[in-house]
């Protein structure tokens, strides 16, 4: 199999238009589970391209591209330059972190609402507002209504929103999709949810046969025998509070309790879904699987975040055949065009449901 041909551009990051082909010495982009992302990309020093009138930290963006297709897309956020070495290191996140600078100024209330609905609302008032053109026309119902509330005072961060509502029972799996708008000119991007439920895997991993699982490790750090969620204050001093337990485990180890507070959820209901998703995330030991795809046998878009791949290792104590969903994939370009894809993986289970920060 021929090795995939790798380009990075640079971009208008209101529009979306092709500012210029940056020549690269070395790419690292990771796609992440509900979050931004990240890229590096190194360049020379002294190339044409590296203009600081053009490009810009916090104004420019980045989009990856595989075989010319774009594979990564975001902000630059910041950029080092190693005089010596003759090199400059750009350091972008995802689209999502433009939304970790936007906030609610005005409040919001959305009562018993799709989930659904409330998200194109939401993408629909920050692009209005000097925003980057999220497209999020596509997303399709869930079937789940929720009520999300806030005063002008509160300032509620949109990421933190977004990833809030994603964050519940019935709730989601969520990414930013990067794409041409006009091949070679402009590149757009949607906003794409999933089910938490995640997909039937489309790939088998197995240990030194098609990937190199370096790691794998176990953590009870989630376990949870009784889930307590607090809320908003009901104006006398107390707290709203939801409750949830699990007997079953309870029954084979010591109470284990775990607390999580959501100062503004106003509605008992939500602090049960919240407690609920706490539970169900502290179910069994968390396993966590770390691997190596072996070289050109896989696509970094083979493995989207919150998908599931199932996982085949035998080696002393660990002893795998399961299904794990993808939590992280990283891949590195190397200076002679070698593509290496990682990737992180976590016990199904965890993520199934909701699993509360």
């Amino acid at each position: 199999m021929v090795s995939a041909a790798y380009s990075v551009v640079q971009t208008d990051l209101k529009t979306g238009v092709v500012v210029t082909v940056l020549p690269v010495t070395g790419i690292t982009f990771t796609h992440s589970l509900n979050a931004a992302g990240s890229a590096s990309v190194g360049i020379p020093l002294f190339a044409p391209e590296a203009d600081p009138n053009s490009l810009s930290p916090g104004v420019s963006g980045l989009v990856i591209l595989r075989d010319g297709s774009p594979v990564w897309g975001g902000i630059l956020w910041t950029a080092s330059a190693d005089i010596a070495a003759g090199t400059l290191t750009l350091n972008a996140s995802g689209y999502h972190s433009h939304y970790q600078g936007r906030n609610f100024v005005n409040g919001w209330t959305a009562k018993s609402l799709e989930q659904s609905t409330i998200l194109k609302a939401w993408f629909s008032y920050f692009n209005a507002d000097n925003g980057i053109g999220t497209d999020a026309t596509g997303i399709a119902a869930t079937g789940h209504l929720r009520t999300t509330e806030w005063t002008r005072y509160e300032l509620k961060n949109a990421a933190e929103a977004v990833e809030e509502l994603a964050d519940n029972i019935g709730g989601f799996n969520f990414r930013y999709v990067p794409y041409w708008v006009t091949a070679g000119k402009k590149v757009g991007h949607r906003f794409t949810i999933s089910s938490r439920t995640g997909t039937a895997p489309a790939h088998s991993l197995t240990h030194r046969a098609n990937c190199n699982v370096t790691s794998v490790s176990y953590d009870s750090t989630a376990l949870c025998t009784v889930a307590y969620a607090t809320g908003a204050d009901k104006g006398n001093g107390e707290k709203l509070v939801g409750i949830f337990e699990n007997a079953s485990l309870a029954a084979r180890m010591p109470e284990k309790v775990m607390v999580g507070s959501y100062q503004d959820v106003k509605e008992t209901l939500t602090l049960q879904d919240k407690a609920q998703a706490t539970i169900n995330a502290g179910a069994v030991p968390v396993a966590i699987p770390e691997l190596t795809l072996y070289p050109d046998m896989f696509s970094p878009l083979d493995f989207v975040p919150g998908d599931y791949a199932a996982v085949d290792v035998d080696a002393g104590y660990v002893a795998l055949y399961d299904e794990f969903v993808v939590t992280e994939c990283a891949t590195t370009i190397d200076a002679n065009g070698t593509e290496t894809i990682k990737l992180a993986l976590a016990s199904k289970e965890l993520w199934s449901n909701a699993n509360p920060s």
